[in-house]
């Protein structure tokens, strides 16, 4: 059986046939896209953090109806209406929850009472022990080459750096897309994979035909780290709307984030004072400034325009420098098999075999 000998701790821990992620990318990783991803034998994360806790449930919901497997959910825990979806993780029975900035422990003891793993996304070795301090079971460690927020350290020295500096299963994030990467990962003591841009262009992902045709056209070289989306560095695709931004004044930049915070506000159903509320959340547990605070909203709803509207000139197209490499859209399916074969593949060479 293809991916026997493949078995690590973390299908052991998640319950999934092959040590393979599907990230929890904004508008992109939808009930059917995670759907898909759990079926095919990796282990899907649901996106919550753009949803309205109603949504949310409803998502998950809708991930139960479409498949048997384990999954989890993504969502931010500073975001409005974030306790009532985290009782929709615990009260639906999501096998994992996954966050990144602004840890609560009130939340992940919540999930940890319920039995549901906590799975938080780090681009530091210091970020990880703090994440296993406050409850983590298993730590994804994203590399600099990773899509959207991400850090600075290359994968290949990020990796072994959280390895050594936690004792939770870790998996290897930022520039993988085939067999061979998570051997790789294996290698450096990793026990997994997690891939955003590589499902982001499969067949079950929502992301309309425009847009993903951008994504194809990109080489490595065009898919740059920006701090002009909302503040803080993010990679992304080279287009029209990140040049226009680079070339904004500080002015324009602020007024272009008070357009997305008042849209964000009408998309979200959130109340100002709810805004605010996560905006100083925010600001405090990730020490932004006040200008990275006032940007935040720009993020969501820029990102909507090319994945949903499908309009990537003037949207924020998110993506690990691996879109560079893809040139195909496979089935998730297809995918998830294709990485398995490739990896025996590579470990049978490397045993002799």
């Amino acid at each position: 059986m293809v991916g026997a000998t493949l078995q690590t701790p973390l299908t052991a821990k998640l319950g999934c046939r092959y040590p393979i992620i599907q990230t929890a990318m904004g508008w992109v990783a939808t009930p059917e896209l995670v759907a898909a991803s759990c079926n095919a034998g990796a282990f899907g994360f649901l996106a919550c953090a753009t949803s309205r806790p109603e949504q949310a449930d409803a998502d998950i919901r809708k991930v139960k109806e479409l498949t048997d497997r384990p999954f989890g959910v993504n969502f931010l825990m500073e975001q409005p209406g974030a306790a009532e979806i985290a009782a929709s993780i615990v009260r639906h029975g999501a096998a994992a929850a996954s966050y990144s900035r602004s840890p609560r422990r009130d939340f992940i003891d919540q999930f940890k009472a319920a039995g549901i793993l906590c799975v938080p996304t780090v681009g530091a070795a210091r970020h990880a022990e703090k994440a296993v301090e406050l409850g983590a079971d298993i730590i994804v460690a994203q590399g600099g080459e990773g899509g959207g927020h991400t850090g600075i350290v290359p994968t290949s020295l990020l990796l072994p750096q959280v390895v050594a500096a936690v004792d939770v299963p870790v998996v290897g994030a930022g520039g993988f897309h085939s067999g061979q990467g998570l051997i790789a990962a294996l290698a450096y003591g990793a026990v997994g994979i997690a891939m955003g841009t590589r499902f982001l262009l499969s067949k079950e992902s929502p992301v309309p035909a425009a847009t993903a045709k951008r994504y194809f056209a990109a080489s490595v070289m065009d898919v740059p780290v920006t701090t002009q989306v909302d503040g803080l560095p993010q990679r992304v695709v080279r287009n029209e709307l990140v040049g226009e931004l680079e070339a904004s004044s500080s002015a324009g930049l602020l007024l272009r984030a008070l357009r997305s915070a008042l849209e964000y506000r009408k998309l979200s159903g959130a109340s100002v004072g709810e805004l605010m509320r996560a905006a100083f959340s925010m600001q405090q547990s990730d020490k932004l400034t006040r200008a990275q605070t006032i940007m935040a909203a720009n993020a969501p709803i820029l990102i909507r325009r090319a994945m949903v509207e499908g309009v990537p000139a003037e949207g924020v197209l998110p993506s690990g420098q691996v879109a560079g490499l893809i040139e195909d859209q496979p089935t998730c399916e297809e995918l998830v098999l294709r990485i398995m074969q490739e990896a025996e593949e590579a470990l049978g060479r490397l045993c002799g075999r």
